[in-house]
C-alpha cells in the first residue's frame, strides 16, 4: 500500500540481505518508524510486543525469525529451539504455527550448509504468497460490495463496518477485511467505512484509520459500542472483519468485541462476512468456543491509553483508579451460525465444514 506516495509492504529484507525490516506498529499512527530485526529473539519480541500483529503478518514474521535463527546457527538444535521460542509468542493466531511448521519441514530436509539461503527463500515465498492470497480475497470480497452498490441503484456509497485492523498492516500487503474495500474503490465503487476504535489497543482508530486516511478512502471512527445503533438505523450495508483462527466448522476467533458485532448484525439482518486466508483455518478444531486458546494480555492495555498531546508529544496516561483490577482478553469467538460467509482466496464459502471443504477439498 502507499504511504505518502511510496509503496510499502509491512515486512521486507534489509538492504544488507541479512536483517529484516518491519514497520513498528506501536508507533502508529503518529510516527512511521522502521525497525530492523537482526536476531530470532528480535523477531520473537516484535511478535509478542505487537510491533507486528495480525495473523498473516505474524506468520510471515515468524518465518523470517526462523531465517534469522539459521543466520546465527543452522544446526538441528537451533532449528528446534527457534520453533519452540517463536510458537509461544502469540497463542491464538494459527498462522504462526502454520508458517513455523512449514519452515521446519523445508529446513529439516535441507543440508545444514544450505539452510540459511533456503530459510530466507522460503520466508520470502510465504510473504509473496500472502500478498497474492490477500489480493484474491479482495477480488472475491469486492463482488459483495459491488452487489450492494448495484442494489442501492448506485445512489450512495456502500457503508462497510469493520472491527480491529485486518488491513494491510495485519498482512504483508492488501489486508484481508480491507482488501475488498481497496479493490472496490480502485474499481470506482464508492465506499465509506465505519471504523471501530477497537479497545483496548485501538487498532481500528490508530491502524485502520491510518491506512484508509493514506489511501484517501472516506471513513468515520466510532466507539466500539456504536455499531449496533448504526445497524438499527440502516446505516451499515455489510460488516467485514478478519480472523486469527477459523475452525473447520466455521467458528471464527477475532479481536475481542467481534462476537457482539455479529450478534447485532444478525439481529438487524446485516450481512456479516469474515475475510481470511486458508492458512488461518485450523482443520483440527470444530468447536471454537471450547477449543480455541484465547490470549490474555497485560491489564495495562486496559488501564492506560497512549495518544498525541496538544504539544505534539506521544504520551501514555492512566485511565482507571490506582488499585482497580482489569482483565484483558485479546479475542472472542463468533459461532458459525452468525457468519454470513467466509471470504477466502478461492471464493466465498458458507461458514460450515461442508462450505469450507467445497473450496478446499484437499482437506476432506
Amino acid at each position: 500500500m502507499k504511504i505518502d506516495g511510496k509503496d510499502y509492504r509491512t515486512i521486507w529484507l534489509s538492504e544488507d540481505g541479512k536483517g529484516v525490516d518491519i514497520i513498528d506498529q506501536t508507533r502508529l499512527p503518529h510516527h512511521l518508524e522502521v525497525v530492523t530485526l537482526r536476531t530470532m529473539q528480535d523477531a520473537a519480541a516484535a511478535i509478542s510486543d505487537m510491533l507486528v500483529r495480525g495473523a498473516p503478518l505474524i506468520g510471515a514474521t515468524g518465518a523470517y525469525g526462523m531465517a534469522l535463527a539459521m543466520q546465527e546457527d543452522a544446526s538441528d538444535r537451533s532449528l528446534t529451539a527457534a520453533h519452540d521460542v517463536l510458537v509461544k509468542t502469540r497463542p491464538t493466531a494459527v498462522n504462526l504455527k502454520w508458517a513455523l511448521d512449514r519452515m521446519g519441514r523445508v529446513l529439516a530436509d535441507t543440508p545444514q550448509a544450505n539452510r540459511r539461503q533456503a530459510a530466507y527463500q522460503e520466508a520470502a515465498r510465504i510473504a509473496d504468497e500472502d500478498v497474492e492470497i490477500c489480493s484474491s480475497i479482495g477480488e472475491h470480497g469486492m463482488a459483495l460490495i459491488e452487489s450492494h452498490w448495484l442494489r442501492n441503484g448506485k445512489s450512495r456509497p456502500v457503508n462497510v463496518l469493520t472491527h480491529c485492523n485486518a488491513g494491510w498492516l495485519a498482512t504483508v500487503d492488501w489486508g484481508t477485511a480491507t482488501a475488498p474495500i481497496y479493490k472496490a474503490v480502485r474499481k470506482g465503487i464508492p465506499v465509506h467505512v465505519y471504523v471501530d476504535e477497537t479497545r483496548p489497543r485501538n487498532q481500528g482508530a490508530s491502524l485502520t484509520a491510518f491506512e484508509l486516511n493514506r489511501e484517501g478512502i472516506p471513513h468515520t471512527v466510532i466507539v466500539d459500542n456504536a455499531g449496533g445503533h448504526l445497524m438499527q438505523h440502516g446505516m451499515v450495508d455489510l460488516c467485514i472483519v478478519g480472523t486469527d483462527r477459523t475452525t473447520a466448522s466455521g467458528d471464527v476467533a477475532n479481536k475481542i468485541g467481534t462476537y457482539l458485532k455479529a450478534l447485532a448484525a444478525h439481529d438487524n439482518k446485516v450481512p456479516f462476512y469474515v475475510a481470511l486466508p486458508s492458512s488461518t483455518i485450523d482443520w483440527t478444531m470444530d468447536d471454537g468456543v471450547k477449543e480455541i486458546p484465547i490470549e490474555t494480555r497485560s491489564e495495562r492495555e486496559v488501564t492506560h491509553i497512549t495518544g498525541l498531546t496538544r504539544h505534539g508529544a506521544v504520551e501514555t496516561v492512566q485511565l482507571t483508579p490506582t488499585g482497580s483490577a482489569a482483565v484483558n482478553y485479546g479475542f472472542d469467538v463468533t459461532p458459525a451460525r452468525l457468519v454470513t460467509g467466509l471470504i477466502t482466496e478461492r471464493g466465498v464459502a458458507k461458514a460450515s465444514r461442508d462450505g469450507l471443504i467445497g473450496l478446499f477439498p484437499e482437506f476432506r
